[in-house]
Order: C-alpha cells, then sequence, then structure tokens
C-alpha cells in the first residue's frame, strides 16, 4: 500500500498557546524555586529559555528570526514577570499578603529597587545567557 501524504498545511493556531501555557508554568516554577531556595535562582532563565524555545517548536511555529524573536522576547518577559513576582512575593509575606495581592500594589519603582539589591552579576549574566539562548535555540 502506498504511504499516504501528509497535509502540505499544518495548523500554526497552536503556538501561541502553547507558548502562553510554557510561559506561564515556567514562570510559576521559577517563583517556587526561588521562595524554596531564598534566592533569586537567575540560572532559571536558561531553562525558561529552553521551554519557550521547545514549545515554539511543538507548536508548529515555522523556522526562522520571527521564532527565534519571539522565544527571546518571551524569554525577557518571563524574566521580568518573575522578579516582580518574587519580589511581591517577599514583600507580600512581610505584610501579610498574598503574591497576587502584593503584585498588584507593588509599583515599578518598589520592583525595580528589589530586584536590583537581590540580584548580583551572575544572575544578569544567565539572564543574559537565557534570552540568547532562546534566540539560537529556536532557530
Amino acid at each position: 500500500m502506498p504511504p499516504i501524504p501528509a497535509s502540505a498545511r499544518t495548523t500554526h493556531w497552536l503556538w501561541p498557546l502553547l507558548l502562553l501555557l510554557g510561559c506561564v508554568t515556567a514562570l510559576i516554577a521559577w517563583l517556587i524555586v526561588a521562595l524554596a531556595l531564598g534566592q533569586q535562582a537567575g540560572w532559571m532563565a536558561v531553562l525558561v529559555a529552553l521551554e519557550s524555545a521547545f514549545m515554539l517548536r511543538l507548536g508548529t511555529f515555522r523556522p526562522g528570526r520571527a521564532r527565534a524573536w519571539t522565544a527571546a522576547v518571551a524569554t525577557a518577559v518571563v524574566i521580568v514577570l518573575a522578579q516582580w513576582a518574587i519580589a511581591s512575593a517577599q514583600i507580600g509575606a512581610v505584610m501579610g499578603m498574598d503574591v497576587l495581592a502584593s503584585a498588584v500594589r507593588m509599583g515599578p519603582r518598589l520592583a525595580w529597587q528589589l530586584t536590583s539589591l537581590a540580584n548580583g552579576g551572575i544572575d544578569l549574566a544567565c539572564w543574559a545567557v537565557g534570552v540568547v539562548l532562546a534566540w539560537f535555540a529556536a532557530r
């Protein structure tokens, strides 16, 4: 029996959902790891980059610059949101609030101040490596 040819057109609507799922789970995992270890866990940016690239491939996003940019931007967004969530969780714990309530009330200046105080050079290097790795892994 001759093989049945696969459809020439694959569905490309699935990648945003998979990328959103991957980013949300990576954000939650980063928050849990950082709170459990008591530090910022900047090395999680590398795992976020790999997950972003994998989710875009899994969602049949076409290879190229668009997929690389999307993975790099998604990784950068998760880095920013993770730092915001970690800072708001630490401030919220002191004030008797949960993460979401303190994240909504915390301003960008306080988030920037807490993030700059808590992160060192290694964390910043891991963030940069994560964004660059997302670019190259998603090409």
